[in-house]
Parts: structure tokens; sequence; C-alpha cells
């Protein structure tokens, strides 16, 4: 980008902020970056610049990256949840794309910030992931890359199955709440200092003894940090990795909580400032198109961002133009579409604003319904009744369309053998994924550990001792 044309960038993020802030949006100070397509998908596949270095971020770099090539698919910006927010900009945007995307970015930086969800995320996660970085590089150069990459394979196996409301969970003082050595049992007490080393090496015996004798609480539904704080066999550096990715994905949950009101926000307010904006009418119509692709509706899926737009849109216009019975038995004054939308941006996440506001007119009008697979063989629309179509999304949302694992005991058959229970809610699990996953869940607990679960109907057991697979 040239000199002149960075200058008239420069002016319109100028025209655009004030714009955002008359209309109500209260976002974090935003540092903008432009960047070529090669460091756009590298951050897109790490999700934070700076992490940690594993396998499946070149995966998924090289996927992208090859269907950017391809033309296939394009990221025109990622924006970083801290204060400041940092939001990368893809070289080779028009002026009229990048007017759009600040626009979409002052949105989503103004709910990160004004989102109750979001209230207790770590607004300085890109130091965080820095540090992170360091230290399992440090440990790889300690203990070998291939051991290192080993115990990150099982962690992320398992990433996801977290507890979202950690964060108000009553957690030890030596639980992942607090670092460096949050989740692991104290190994170092005040006056040690002043032990021999053999008195130490005799104290951490006996405390790891002690450890290992006695049954682990249950149950959990945070599978991450009960492994990482009552293994009986981790060592304290892989506990500090198991903490750390525990940290980086309570960042990240949040994100996942709101994504369709996230989205659905940003579209709204970007579709607002560049009405707002004094375009000539040839930057209109190719605003008009990278507008409507962004919102087209997908074949077989859900776009998050139509269907937070629609919501958010139908919101907005209810509140403004109540009905006399919503007058009469709510007082609801006509006129406060705005301040609804505000109210809900701040309070809501997913779950609660499809259970809400997804009202039988907006399913009819997006055509929503649900399809299954029949006998393997063809997809049969399956339901269409507003309100099944209604709770099947939000279940589809409960746990982030994972399935519902939680420990059920540390101490199984006496034996210090995990066994994790599957909330079984009309889906069965993939055994093949479940078994390998099992594995990876072996590495890290060092017992047998046992997933009792529902398949075809019939209560089964599948248990991996660190050699083979037996069902129970």
């Amino acid at each position: 980008m040239s000199d002149p044309e960075r200058a008239v960038l420069e002016d319109a993020i100028s025209e655009i902020w004030d714009k955002a802030l008359g209309m109500g949006l209260d976002p974090y100070p935003m540092r903008f970056e432009i960047v070529p397509a090669s460091v756009m998908y590298e951050i897109g596949s790490y999700s934070l610049p700076g992490r940690y270095s594993h396998w499946t971020f070149g995966k998924a770099y090289h996927k992208m990256k090859l269907m950017y090539d391809l033309g296939l698919s394009k990221i025109y910006e990622i924006v970083i949840n801290t204060n400041p927010a940092y939001a990368f900009l893809l070289d080779g945007n028009s002026l009229v794309q990048n007017r759009m995307i600040v626009s979409h970015v002052l949105a989503h930086v103004d709910f990160f910030k004004n989102n109750a969800y979001f209230g207790k995320t770590n607004r300085r996660m890109l130091d965080e992931v820095s540090t992170h970085a360091e230290q399992i590089r440090q440990f790889e150069f300690r203990h070998g890359r291939h051991r290192v990459e080993a115990l990150l394979d099982a962690v992320l196996s398992i990433q996801e199955h977290i507890d979202p409301y950690f964060f108000i969970k009553d957690v030890p003082e030596e639980a992942p709440s607090q670092r460096p050595e949050r989740g692991f049992p104290s190994t170092v007490g005040r006056f040690d200092d002043l032990l021999t080393s053999e008195e130490r090496k005799a104290a951490s015996e006996e405390e790891h003894r002690q450890s290992d004798s006695k049954p682990a609480p249950a149950p959990e539904k945070d599978l991450v940090y009960y492994l990482a704080k009552n293994s009986p066999t981790l060592e304290p550096w892989e506990g500090e990795v198991i903490a750390m990715i525990h940290d980086e994905m309570e960042y990240f949950i949040p994100q996942m909580q709101t994504k369709i009101m996230n989205e659905g926000w940003a579209s709204y307010w970007h579709s607002r400032i560049m009405r707002a904006l004094d375009l000539p009418d040839e930057d209109f119509v190719e605003y008009a198109q990278l507008h409507s692709g962004v919102l087209a509706p997908r074949k077989g899926s859900l776009n998050p961002y139509y269907l937070g737009f629609k919501i958010f849109e139908e919101i907005e216009r209810r509140w403004n133009e109540p009905t006399r019975v919503e007058q009469d038995r709510f007082g609801r004054a006509p006129g406060q579409g705005r301040e609804k939308i505000f109210e809900v941006r701040e309070l809501d996440s997913d779950i609660s604003f499809l259970r809400n506001y997804l009202t039988r007119e907006l399913v009819e009008d997006l055509d929503l319904y649900v399809f299954e697979l029949k006998d393997e063989e063809e997809w049969v629309i399956t339901e269409k009744t507003w309100e099944h179509v209604r709770d099947h999304l939000v279940a589809d949302m409960t746990n982030f369309g994972h399935p519902y694992i939680e420990v059920a005991s540390g101490d199984y058959q006496g034996n210090r053998e995990l066994l994790l229970r599957h909330r079984h809610e009309g889906s069965d699990l993939d055994l093949e994924y479940a078994r390998r996953t099992l594995e990876h869940v072996q590495r890290l607990w060092g017992r047998t550990v046992h997933l009792s679960t529902i398949a075809d109907g019939e209560k089964t057991i599948l248990s991996y001792d660190g050699k083979e697979h037996r069902p129970s």
C-alpha cells in the first residue's frame, strides 16, 4: 500500500470511528495493521499471534492458504480481543472493503468490551501466549521435542472439555486460576530452603505418595483441569503445559459462547455505519456486493452472520413497534429498539439469544428446518415446527456441539483408574473416535481409563490400559 493510499485509509478509519461513537458503540482503542496473505493466514491458523508451535497449526495454515490461493475463500480481517484491540487487514483490500471491515471490526471490539461473557477475559492475552510459547520451547530443550509434542497431542485432543464457567468455580489455592503452579499440588514450602537436599527429596516423595493414595474428587465437568490437578503420573512440567492450554481455552470460550451474536452485531453495525458514510454510487455498489456475500445464506448449514443480523434487526423492529398486546402486557413503549439491542448485546449468549428472540416469524422467514440422514442414504427434512427448530439449535449450542463428558471417578475399582461418563442426549458417540481419544487421556492419567456411554441403546464401557482396548 502506497503512502497516499495509507493516508486515505487513516482518514477513513478516523471518520468511521467518529460515526461508531456517535451511534453509541463503545470499543477499546484500536491498532490496525496491514499484512500480506501469508501473515494473515498464519495468524488465522494460530488464532493468536505468538502461540506455541504445534503441527495442527501448520496443518490449518496450509489448508486455509491453499483455499485462498485457489480463490475458494478469503480472510479479509482478523481482530484480537485485547485492550487495546488489534485488527489485521489484508494487503490488497480495496478502500471500500477496508471501510466495511473497519466498521465490522469496531462493532466486534464493542462486543468484546461490553458483553458480560467477556467480563473475565484476559485482555493481555498476547503477552500471555508469548510467555507460554517461550516456556514450552524451554521444555522442548530440557525434555525433548518429541516428548513435548506427544503431551500437546494428548491435551489438544480434549481441550474443548473444560468448564465454561470455570472462573466462578470454588477453586483451591493451587488450582488453575493461579500461576505458574496452578492446577498442581505445591511442592515448595516457605522454609524449604532451610532443608538439606535429602530432607527435601524425602518430603517430596511423601507428598506424592499421599497424593497417589487418596481418591481424586469427582464428578467434574472440566476434564482438562481434573487431569492436571489429579493425575497420579504427570510430572510438574507436564502439569504446567496443561495449565497453559487450559488458560488459553478459557480465553476462547466466550467467543465460542457468542459466535452468532458477535457476528450478527458486527454485521448489523457495519451496515448502519456504511449507510451513514457519503459514498459515491460505484463504491456503494461494491459495498452492497460485499455485504450480500457476507450475509448470504449457506446451503446445508447456518451462516452465523446472517442469522445474528436478522435476529438483531427483528429485536429492534419489535421493540420499536410493539403490538397493542405487548404494550398492555409488558408495558413496552414504542421506540425502544435501539436501547433493547444494546441490552441484549450486554447480557446474552447465543443460547439465550436464540431461546428468547428466535420467533416463529423468523424461523419461517429464514426457512429454517431440521434435517437428518436416513438409512445412511439420503438427507430428509424431519422437522419444521418453529419451536422444535429453535430447541434443536439451542441444543446444538450446548457444550459447543461437543459431547458432554464428565469425570465420574478418579478411583474406579479402587485402583486409581479413571472413569469418564458420557451424558447421552440422543446422539451416540463415534466409538472409533472415542477409542482414539481414550488413548490420549490414558497418556495423561497414566493408568487404565474407562468411558461409560450408550451405544445402539445399550450401556457400554470402553476401556484402555495403555496397551489394548477392551469393552467392559
